[in-house]
């Protein structure tokens, strides 16, 4: 196992949203590997770009991208191979063997997968909203949501999150700690719209202590006690129970398919 996170830095002229699922469906081959996503959507001029590019050297970080623009593209590939970085063109050799297939270039047109239509706009302002809801930034984003996401530590709420923004939810979630006091816009917020994440505690504790070490910290610490996770378990299941909401165990599940029991068993029915 790598002792180190791995910095991936997902690089596109447009959303960004296609490199980031073939990364998603990379990354759920290797469960314990702990991956850092540092997304860079909309670059359009050489600048922006060579900021990132010397931020993922000191990183020794990993780029992904789709820059279908000649000059970034080519940028970058110049400075990974000087440089040593690992880079991978997601769009270069499928656009390569179109081209030969059918004779015909390619419009090089940076984000002309994504027309600026009302579907395009509502992911977009999905994705502004998980961003600006993450973590019980402002509780006020509880009432606003069509989704809010209750867990503790490690019960994959900020991911989760990000993949159902891109499905055009709006979602908010919210940490649960005995210590924390709940908001009082959460009692308001009716029950079928709330979704209740927990998990092993086995899982949980590996989770926890993998992220302690990768940070340099003692793997044996209060986030880490088993007595103390499991009172942060039973916590939160309390509540859950108080609220009536849905609960999905996410141990042994991915993202795709905790999203895909949401939006097809609770999304669907309300």
């Amino acid at each position: 196992m790598n002792p180190e996170p791995i910095h991936f830095y997902v690089i596109s002229d447009s959303v960004g949203e296609t490199a980031r699922k073939v990364l998603q469906a990379v990354l759920t081959q290797f469960p314990t590997v702990e991956a850092v996503l540092h997304p860079y959507p909309f670059v359009r001029n050489s600048e922006d770009l060579q900021a990132i590019l010397n931020e993922a050297k000191q990183s020794n970080g990993v780029i992904i991208h789709t820059l279908v623009l000649d000059d970034l593209s080519k940028q970058t590939a110049l400075f990974c191979e000087q440089e040593n970085i690992k880079c991978h063109d997601i769009l270069k050799e499928l656009v390569a063997d179109v081209r030969d297939l059918t004779k015909e270039e390619p419009t090089k047109r940076a984000g002309a997968v994504h027309q600026l239509d009302d579907e395009y706009f509502k992911r977009i302002s999905a994705i502004e909203f998980a961003v600006k809801y993450d973590d019980g930034k402002d509780p006020k984003g509880l009432a606003e949501a069509d989704l809010v996401l209750l867990g503790i530590s490690r019960t994959s709420k900020t991911p989760l999150s990000m993949f159902l923004a891109n499905k055009n939810v709006k979602v908010a979630n919210l940490p649960i700690l005995p210590e924390a006091n709940i908001p009082d816009q959460l009692w308001e917020v009716n029950p079928k719209k709330i979704v209740g994440l927990t998990n092993d505690i086995d899982t949980l504790t590996n989770f926890r202590r993998e992220r302690m070490l990768s940070y340099g910290l003692p793997a044996e610490t209060v986030y880490t006690n088993s007595e103390r996770i499991q009172q942060e378990i039973d916590f939160a299941m309390d509540l859950y129970q108080k609220i009536g909401c849905s609960v999905i165990n996410v141990a042994h599940r991915s993202i795709e398919e905790t999203a895909e029991i949401i939006l097809q068993n609770i999304l669907a029915n309300n």
